[in-house]
């Protein structure tokens, strides 16, 4: 399973470069490689920049100054907290569009240590306006939303991860779905699981009384679709299940439901450091973010039995 987003990604950013003139391919080392043959067609189109991040995110800026639709690619801590001023200063205060694409997640890359982890990532982007983030759980909803951002012009920041849900819960009909989707309907409360995590919360919530909506994309946050799910609760309670920063939506929840009295639980990577290296997987469980630990979670704070 490892890795099959990130292959998605070369395979189709390979295609679009054959059908879109103005897009441009910008690597800083990783996955590099894997774009020789698009180089050899389009070396205009396909550019390495090495270790110098801040570079990449600057040239990308310059190229979308220029009328191109530059799609930059590195790890997540290197691609969004390493640059993010040039992020700040070179597309958003310049008003330019770009596609920024992630690899890692928040501890994919666990064995490598801190330095290949990113929780923080999609926070941190929070704080700039006019981003849309896509959190995909599955490649086809991966593949989706890069074909839409290409043919667009806004900020797109697209996370993919290693991990993957077994069916693309985003795919409706054939289609993105951009909204929040209804995968289970209940009373006591509403979980939000984003990306990759939606089957763990399927599993963790099997025979509670409990909506479960998925979410593909974050930002723009879906609120009309939250309120709608709360409409028949007297007090809405929400669980907010993401693979990044605990607690990163819960302002957005907050701002949905600003004028009714809530509860909100934000589940995700905890802010304390995970020193020992562990694998994906138990750096998820010492997260509380398998199956067992969200069901304890959500269960806790709803006071169920």
């Amino acid at each position: 399973m490892a890795g099959i987003m990130r292959e998605r990604f070369v395979d189709v950013s390979t295609q679009l470069l054959d059908t879109h003139d103005r897009l441009a391919v910008l690597t800083a080392d990783l996955t590099s490689a894997l774009f020789d043959g698009a180089r050899e067609r389009h070396p205009d189109r396909v550019l390495n920049f090495g270790i110098r991040e801040q570079l990449l995110i600057s040239a990308a800026g310059g190229l979308a100054l220029a009328g191109m639709r530059p799609i930059a690619h590195s790890f997540a801590p290197f691609l969004i907290e390493r640059p993010f001023e040039q992020i700040k200063l070179d597309l958003n205060h310049q008003a330019v569009g770009a596609v920024l694409v992630s690899a890692g997640a928040s501890y994919d890359i666990s064995s490598s240590g801190r330095t290949h982890q990113s929780p923080g990532d999609v926070a941190l982007l929070s704080t700039l306006p006019d981003w849309t983030i896509d959190v995909p759980g599955h490649a086809d909803e991966a593949e989706a939303q890069l074909r839409e951002a290409a043919d667009g012009d806004g900020l797109v920041y697209l996370r993919l991860s290693n991990q993957s849900n077994a069916h693309a819960h985003g795919i409706a009909d054939g289609r993105l779905h951009r909204g929040f989707r209804t995968l289970r309907q209940g009373t006591a409360a509403v979980v939000i699981a984003v990306g990759p995590l939606a089957d763990a919360v399927l599993a963790a919530t099997e025979g509670l009384d409990v909506t479960v909506l998925y979410a593909a994309t974050v930002r723009p946050f879906d609120a009309v679709a939250l309120r709608a799910a709360v409409a028949d609760q007297r007090e809405p309670a929400v669980v907010l299940v993401e693979p990044y920063l605990a607690g990163t939506s819960v302002p957005e929840v907050a701002d949905a439901l600003g004028d009714l009295s809530h509860r909100v639980l934000g589940l995700g990577v905890g802010r304390d450091e995970l020193r020992n290296y562990g694998s994906p997987r138990q750096h998820a469980i010492a997260h509380g973010l398998d199956s067992a630990g969200l069901r304890r979670a959500v269960v806790g704070f709803l006071g169920q039995k």
